[in-house]
């Protein structure tokens, strides 16, 4: 049986802020902007038989800010142990409504949702936030409303790290 495939090349556009705020500083003030995801109220929606509504009202309580962090890998614990000194979180950041106004266009929306962010300590002990700028992402699958989507996410991470306290200055500028 001949499998059929895609393959497509794509350009990312990656961000890296020099943040100028010290590392610790940065998390706990990210941490608090993008509170963690509560899934036990999400299978509550399910196991009572609630709707698509009921999910809405739920990440909407959940996201003061219109994101959600789902996951965080403190890489500074293992990485330690082969002596690297440099702190390092990674971050799964998102909203759940907003990956299925993707979806409903395109699944392959998911590769890049939730998105993922990376913060790690500079020489002076300062945060540096990176990560791939999520409308040329989601732009690179074609579908105009998935492109629509990932431009309103541009502004969603530069009002994200306002929130925290860092002017994005020319990082999105082409917004």
């Amino acid at each position: 049986m001949t499998v059929g495939y895609h393959r497509q090349q794509h350009t990312m556009t990656r961000i890296d802020i020099d943040t100028g705020v010290p590392f610790a500083q940065f998390i706990d003030a990210l941490d608090e902007a993008a509170p963690p995801s509560d899934p036990a109220t999400l299978a509550r929606v399910v196991e009572s038989g609630g709707d698509w509504d009921d999910v809405r009202a739920a990440v909407a309580e959940n996201a003061p800010n219109g994101l959600i962090r789902y996951h965080r890998i403190d890489a500074s614990g293992f990485l330690g142990l082969a002596g690297h000194h440099t702190r390092a979180i990674e971050y799964l950041i998102g909203n759940a409504v907003i990956a299925e106004s993707m979806f409903r266009h395109d699944p392959r929306a998911m590769l890049y949702a939730p998105l993922r962010m990376l913060v790690y300590s500079d020489s002076d002990g300062n945060a540096v936030f990176t990560m791939d700028q999520p409308g040329p992402a989601f732009g690179s699958l074609g579908p105009a409303e998935v492109a629509a989507v990932g431009k309103d996410l541009d502004r969603k991470v530069v009002n994200l790290l306002r929130i925290v306290g860092v002017d994005v200055g020319p990082a999105f500028d082409q917004l």
